[in-house]
């Protein structure tokens, strides 16, 4: 008889903070949040992991427009080049946003809708100035490492699922990185919502060419989850 595969799940709830809500925060995603229902739903299935992340930025960071003369944020991108070793790795383009979740400032707190009582730990993201970190996991340079994959890998976590804000880019990052170390990995399509609704659909299928899958709330990926038995 084939043995069973092995079913560890994790969740990740990707900055889910007050700057990233309408009304008032500095980088509101629309309708953002609205998913505190469903996040809020999957906080309360066994999981073997649940994690949140926030941004954490100091005011100097690069991703912010107003540390660069002349630049408008969400139009404008700047060229992140290797802090310590410019000549053997090739800048990326960020783009540039508006001064947001800045460390110990209210924006940067967690939605208070968030049920925070059921998470195991909340990991900072994006504290170095020099350079930006949309992924939970890590920097483009990869620099910077959370903790993220070693907390994942401490519970023996086979399946990834993936919520929070915004799904173009945070979410999707992070969702690929998780991919990326191996594990099966998931978004949560109606616990995420995109900075630009209508460019999600291309962003979409980037993330299933990685091999991330899109999944519902009733869909029989979270059904396991949800039978999941914790011993």
């Amino acid at each position: 008889m084939t043995a069973q595969e092995p079913f560890v799940p994790a969740l990740i709830v990707v900055d889910f903070q007050q700057d990233f809500c309408p009304p008032n925060g500095a980088l509101a995603v629309p309708h953002g949040r609205s998913i505190a229902p469903a996040v809020n739903a999957l906080l309360a299935l066994p999981f073997a992991l649940k994690l949140a992340t926030r941004d954490w930025h100091p005011p100097n960071h690069v991703s912010f427009a107003a540390n660069h003369p002349g630049a408008e944020p969400f139009t404008s991108t700047a060229a992140v080049a290797h802090p310590t070793d410019p000549d053997r790795h090739r800048p990326y383009d960020a783009v540039l946003w508006p001064v947001h979740c800045l460390q110990h400032e209210p924006g940067a707190a967690l939605a208070p809708e968030l049920d925070v009582a059921r998470l195991d730990a909340v990991v900072d993201k994006g504290t170095d100035p020099r350079f930006e970190m949309l992924s939970a996991f890590y920097d483009p340079f990869r620099l910077e490492d959370s903790g993220v994959a070693a907390r994942l890998a401490g519970c023996r976590v086979t399946h990834v699922f993936v919520v929070g804000l915004a799904a173009d880019y945070c979410v999707q990052a992070t969702a690929e990185s998780a991919a990326d170390e191996g594990f099966t990995t998931y978004i949560v399509d109606e616990a995420t919502k995109p900075v630009y609704p209508d460019r999600w659909p291309a962003s979409a299928s980037r993330v299933l060419a990685k091999g991330v899958t899109i999944v519902s709330m009733a869909g029989d990926e979270l059904a396991r989850v949800r039978s999941r038995t914790v011993s």
